[in-house]
């Protein structure tokens, strides 16, 4: 608290900010009370949000494109990951800062980006931060369009996370969910395009496409992700038992890139066709079945992060596959 009393004396030139404050995240009832708190220590830090609570029928994109065309430039989500989610498409590219005060359940975009303190702390981030761009992706999954910064989880990965993350928060009865799911589960064919001219096929329960280091409930796909790279990172389970599945969702923060039986590529473009069709999820949103196209906009959204990066780190490699691709001639790009 000594930094942010000193910080707090210092002079600041007056902010305006909008503040995008979800009432419904993390334990609803002490909104009330963050919102009093964010407001204070917004005060004392000289900035002077536009406080907008959201609702179920909110049209975020729409609340802060408007703000940006005022000539807002700071925008503060007081809120979760999802909240997060649906501001990042009308900031994409734009001159406006994103500000994080995670207030929600597992605030992971936040926890990737080092925003990782109380209310003081995070707004005191939006004055003394590291301002930075990172790292957006954008998915097509038949008429579904959607900006991640998370990652695009397909097959049985998008239901282990969850089942796990409420195994090791005790929710014990979530073993016998767990064990069903994929004891029923069937491999589906992929065939994978990566930047239009690496081509793979395997065979897998279930394949990520990550722009960060952390997802969901704070599992750790792999040291080398980067969301500062200007790559996607491809995992595919494609040589995994299901007794390898159950012991690697059972375990805490992951360890995905250790594990055997799961590749790992880079690429900027991947087009991807699954069959039998797999359910496709990003950030958490589901999308549907059918083939996917998923693109990388290399430092097009302007945050502000902590001094430590969770979820990046500078000695990762870049540019290169990870694994060999192996190119099957018989794969034709429009397969």
């Amino acid at each position: 608290m000594d930094l942010i009393r000193k910080i707090k004396t210092g002079f600041h030139r007056p902010l305006r900010a909008k503040l995008i404050f979800n009432p419904g995240s993390g334990q609803p009832g002490e909104s009330p009370q963050q919102l009093v708190s964010i407001l204070s220590e917004m005060q004392d830090q000289q900035i002077f949000p536009e406080v907008y609570l959201t609702r179920p029928d909110s049209r975020l994109e729409t609340v802060v494109r408007q703000a940006i065309k005022s000539g807002i430039k700071l925008i503060v989500v007081a809120g979760g990951d999802g909240t997060i989610d649906s501001v990042v498409g009308a900031m994409v590219g734009k001159d406006a800062t994103l500000g994080l005060i995670p207030t929600g359940t597992r605030n992971n975009v936040a926890f990737n980006l080092g925003v990782t303190g109380d209310i003081p702390n995070s707004v005191a981030l939006l004055r003394h931060g590291r301002r930075l761009k990172i790292d957006v992706g954008r998915v097509h999954c038949g008429h579904s369009r959607h900006w991640f910064l998370e990652g695009v989880a397909l097959g049985l990965i998008s239901d282990l996370y969850p089942m796990a993350d409420g195994i090791q928060h005790g929710d014990l009865a979530q073993i016998g969910d767990l064990i069903s799911t994929l004891v029923s589960a069937t491999p589906s064919k992929l065939k994978i395009n990566l930047d239009g001219h690496q081509y793979l096929a395997t065979t897998a329960y279930m394949l990520l496409i990550s722009n960060m280091s952390f997802i969901g409930p704070h599992f750790q796909v792999s040291p080398d992700v980067s969301f500062k790279d200007g790559h996607l990172d491809i995992f595919t389970f494609s040589d995994m038992t299901k007794l390898k599945m159950i012991s690697y969702a059972m375990l805490p923060r992951g360890g995905l890139i250790e594990a055997a039986g799961i590749k790992h590529y880079r690429a900027k473009h991947v087009t991807l066709v699954s069959k039998p069709q797999m359910p496709a999820v990003a950030d958490g949103i589901l999308l549907g079945q059918g083939s996917l196209s998923v693109h990388i906009h290399p430092r097009a959204l302007t945050v502000m992060a902590g001094t430590h990066l969770t979820g990046y780190h500078p000695e990762s490699p870049t540019g290169q596959p990870a694994e060999p691709v192996e190119t099957d001639p018989k794969l034709a790009p429009d397969e």
